[in-house]
């Protein structure tokens, strides 16, 4: 006749006994592991001893209300030790069973470090900032980019009135994508224009327009690496025929955005 259910793990198995050394305590340690006091029956003088009155157990703990002597005898049956080893059928297990840490809801996933998290994520912190008028750029300078008027800062971590910057906000370390752009009036006469990104001061990346290629709407983009507190800069320059000029006064051609990828 065919068997039907969950193959035992463990066929013909006796009940395990274990005798203990006794002395002037309360506690001992089990051999095999136990859920509660009702998978043991305890012996003390050959009389059995009720569980949770006279003993309780879990794991390898064993602990009695009132402590033995040395001279007395001890020992256990573990009756869970003849019960059969077999793996939960499916869809037996649910959320109230887990230990996970964190919220268990539809909207989470159990990670491998045994934590619940939201899957995905948004690319915050976010930013992105403008210039509304004309800045003055010195001719054979490097000038940093003003953008002055905030469209949207998640984080509020884009200064858009003192130091013109991005600054990375506590918490918030990871790879960042920046862009910005750049424009000169009236540039033909220019023999030389780029426009940079710094990140704490020193270039990471920047884009060159050659001479006699108009005034030049340019921007550049990068994905950094980036710690808590690095803060990030918009500069540009040129090498004008004809000495100092203003850029572009069009929120359209003067920009700088940047937000958190991902991971």
């Amino acid at each position: 006749m065919p068997f039907i259910g969950n193959q035992p793990a463990l066929s013909y198995t006796s009940f395990a006994k274990q005798d203990f050394t006794t002395s002037a305590t309360t506690s001992y340690t089990l051999d095999n592991p136990v859920t509660n006091a009702n998978e043991l029956a305890l012996f003390i003088n050959f009389v059995r001893q009720e569980p949770t009155t006279a003993y309780s157990a879990s794991g390898t703990t064993l602990t009695l209300t009132e402590a033995t002597s040395s001279s007395d005898d001890m020992y256990c049956v573990y009756l869970g030790k003849a019960v059969q080893t077999v793996n939960p059928p499916n869809s037996s297990v649910g959320l109230s069973q887990l230990t996970a840490t964190g919220t268990k809801d539809a909207t989470t996933f159990l990670r491998g470090d045994n934590t619940f998290a939201v899957a995905g994520g948004d690319n915050t912190p976010s930013f992105l900032a403008k210039r509304n008028s004309a800045q003055s750029i010195p001719n054979n300078t490097d000038t940093k980019i003003q953008y002055n008027v905030e469209t949207y800062d998640t984080n509020s971590a884009y200064d858009a009135s003192t130091n013109y910057r991005f600054t990375v906000p506590s918490g918030h370390a990871g790879k960042y994508f920046l862009c910005c752009s750049g424009a000169i009036n009236d540039g033909n006469d220019f023999n030389h224009l780029s426009i940079q990104i710094n990140k704490n001061g020193s270039t990471i990346i920047s884009y060159d327009l050659d001479a006699n290629q108009h005034y030049g709407v340019r921007k550049t983009q990068i994905i950094d690496d980036a710690s808590e507190g690095d803060y990030y800069e918009v500069y540009l320059r040129h090498d004008y025929f004809g000495g100092n000029r203003d850029t572009y006064a069009n929120t359209q051609a003067m920009y700088f955005f940047g937000y958190k990828i991902i991971e």
